[in-house]
């Protein structure tokens, strides 16, 4: 029932933006879109997780405060207030990012030019970038490869993080894309001023169209000559020198999805991981707070003013107080203990509900103590497997996009026409693994299942048509040197002559 509702929802805003676009110009109805998603909060939840990702968290503009005049909280400076970060959330990132994307992805086909022409445009510039996509995933629930061509002419990828793009979609589903916008900061002078410059980019079929964000409106770049001109997304030179532009039949973004609902890991433990950093803030305050800024009680002070008091106890470390008749000075502390042992359950509980909440492994746990069996290995990855199931078809949804730009390069540069061609992407995960009990399992299955089959899940291989390659030629030297041994007539009698001896 609730997705037929987000689903009529969906053809509701979508008849409202054609109604308004209708009274509108289209650049005025970009105005009033990037305005709002601007400042939204599924981007600020998305800038947010890449600022956590980079030690950037809401503990570093944390205040102390008192209760002040007419019951309001009021910041007081005089107070320890240190902002510790222990960057769990980072850690996790790392860890699902790794755990998918860290081996190289194998590529099979019947076709071998074809996989050898795929293997030199998927090559370790591709796997890091598409490491990079998985991580930029993780941190705002989305991310965008871009297929260009650089300056030298070489066929390309870049990586686009989800805050900076605004996607048009034609479906309530999210697979197809009808139009997008990046909004991005370049620094630029004014005059001799240095200051940050908003540019916004246009991503339709017919190419990018360039502006720059004045406030919230659109003002074409300076770059473009026109402001109704399209810039094709590739431009080829003729052998007369004369430069043509030509577009993709599909807009070049292709986005990587965290998972289908494109929700960023931040937004699961983000509480978690702030409970941390003020557990660890408080407890290293409480441990600060001694005699010279804690609260005294103090009783027959030889003094008036409190300020010149703290300044003589902290200068000489000494008070000084008088005593009227039956009535003594003194200076006690009213102080609370801390409990250090209350901290460590406490942090102890918050790691492990973020371990549990972002769906990954504690490498320490228990499981993995004396000599861990495959069983227990596969128990404790079995939350972020789960996980990476979801990341796995979103991503596997991403390579027919991938590869069906790397085909139409393929063919426009005269390589081949590959467009009917099928081949496989398999993901290794990095799993800890009881390599010997995977190898017994691959013997064992010898004769029931392929010898690709079996060569592509052993632990050790990491290029399947290679290893096959390899194993083909050692049995063809082998039965070579068997044929040899057979037919060699001096080795026939020498081994006649030492028989008979």
């Amino acid at each position: 029932m609730l997705d037929f509702v987000n689903s009529l929802t969906d053809k509701f805003k979508a008849l409202i933006a054609q109604g308004a676009r209708s009274q509108m110009s289209d650049r005025e109805f970009l105005e009033k879109e990037i305005a709002r998603w601007k400042h939204s909060p599924q981007r600020i939840i998305q800038i947010k997780g890449h600022l956590y990702y980079d030690n950037e968290h809401d503990i570093l503009s944390r205040r102390r405060t008192m209760i002040g005049d007419g019951g309001e909280l009021q910041e007081v400076k005089n107070l320890p207030n240190n902002r510790i970060i222990d960057n769990q959330y980072a850690k996790m990132v790392n860890q699902k990012a790794n755990y998918l994307l860290g081996q190289p992805f194998v590529i099979t086909g019947k076709n071998t030019r074809y996989i050898e022409l795929l293997k030199e445009i998927f090559n370790k510039r591709f796997m890091k970038i598409l490491k990079n996509g998985g991580k930029a995933a993780l941190n705002g629930g989305i991310a965008w490869l871009y297929p260009y061509y650089t300056d030298d002419g070489k066929f390309s990828f870049r990586l686009f993080p989800g805050y900076e793009v605004l996607a048009f979609w034609k479906d309530s589903e999210h697979t197809i894309l009808d139009f997008a916008v990046r909004l991005y900061l370049v620094e630029g002078y004014e005059g001799t001023t240095l200051k940050l410059i908003e540019k916004v980019e246009v991503y339709d079929l017919k190419g990018v169209h360039k502006f720059v964000l004045d406030g919230e409106m659109l003002v074409p770049d300076v770059s473009t000559n026109n402001e109704l001109s399209d810039i094709p997304y590739v431009s080829v030179k003729n052998d007369d020198g004369t430069v043509i532009g030509i577009n993709w039949q599909k807009i070049p973004l292709i986005p990587l999805k965290y998972n289908d609902q494109e929700i960023p890991l931040i937004k699961k433990v983000k509480t978690l991981q702030d409970g941390i950093n003020v557990m660890l803030s408080d407890f290293e305050n409480n441990m600060q707070e001694d005699s010279r800024n804690t609260i005294l009680i103090l009783t027959n002070y030889d003094g008036q003013d409190l300020g010149e008091f703290r300044r003589n106890l902290a200068t000489f470390g000494a008070v000084k107080v008088r005593c009227d008749g039956e009535t003594k000075g003194g200076v006690e502390t009213l102080e609370i203990t801390v409990n250090a042992d209350n901290y460590k359950v406490i942090l102890e509980i918050f790691k492990k509900a973020l371990i549990e909440n972002a769906m990954g492994y504690d490498a320490k746990d228990d499981r993995l103590s004396g000599s861990p069996n495959q069983m227990n290995i596969r128990s404790m990855y079995s939350d972020i497997d789960l996980d990476a199931n979801d990341m796995e078809a979103e991503l596997q949804d991403a390579f027919e996009e991938i590869l069906w730009f790397v085909n139409v390069h393929l063919f426009n540069t005269g390589q081949g026409d590959f467009d009917e061609e099928k081949v496989d992407i398999i993901f290794n995960r990095d799993m800890l693994m009881d390599e010997e009990a995977i190898i017994d399992g691959i013997k064992n299955s010898e004769g029931i299942l392929s010898n690709q089959t079996l060569v592509a899940q052993h632990p050790w291989v990491e290029d399947v048509e290679d290893e096959l390659q390899k194993i083909d030629e050692e049995k063809q030297r082998a039965v070579e040197e068997m044929e040899r041994q057979q037919y060699d007539p001096w080795r026939n009698k020498d081994n006649t002559a030492a028989d008979e001896e």
